[in-house]
């Protein structure tokens, strides 16, 4: 098995994968959408995307891949990496691809000088999370200094355009 991290110029390698995972995820199958999002990441150097590959005969196959997004810290004065995406081929699962791919990604945030790596899954992906308690992610509690809140920025999208002018 080969990972490496991938240029812009070979975003061929992971699109079908990205695509397969988004499925995973119960979204609906879109190629071209894949390949659209998947380039502008690359060319834009918004995420960093380890392939894994295995060779069969003389071709090399994608069988895996990561994307990290980076975030910034104030508090720590740190630059941090999300690992946003893990995918492996059905047929390529349980030989320490999906663990490969991690590794590589600690290792990258590492060189980088990254505080932590950090990643989440679905609540019933007991299987990813045995593999990152595995390597020595641990699973996070709310936080004692702090709450986390979201919003959908659709649902404000008529009152931002309507009210408020930004320049």
């Amino acid at each position: 098995m080969e990972i490496r991290r991938i240029t812009n110029d070979e975003s061929e390698f992971v699109i079908d994968l990205f695509d397969k995972y988004r499925v995973f995820y119960e979204q609906e199958s879109n190629y071209d959408l894949a390949k659209d999002f998947i380039s502008k990441r690359l060319i834009n150097n918004e995420s960093i995307i380890f392939v894994a590959f295995r060779q069969d005969g003389n071709t090399r196959i994608p069988v895996g891949f990561t994307q990290l997004y980076t975030t910034f810290s104030s508090v720590q004065l740190s630059k941090n990496w999300i690992l946003n995406d893990l995918y492996v081929e059905r047929n390529y699962r349980k030989q320490g691809i999906g663990k490969g791919l991690i590794n590589a990604a600690i290792e990258f945030a590492k060189k980088d000088g990254a505080s932590f790596l950090e990643l989440s899954t679905a609540i019933n992906n007991i299987t990813a999370q045995k593999l990152y308690e595995d390597i020595g992610f641990v699973r996070q509690q709310p936080s004692r200094t702090a709450f986390t809140y979201r919003t959908s920025l659709l649902k404000f999208k008529r009152l931002f355009n309507s009210k408020l002018k930004v320049k």
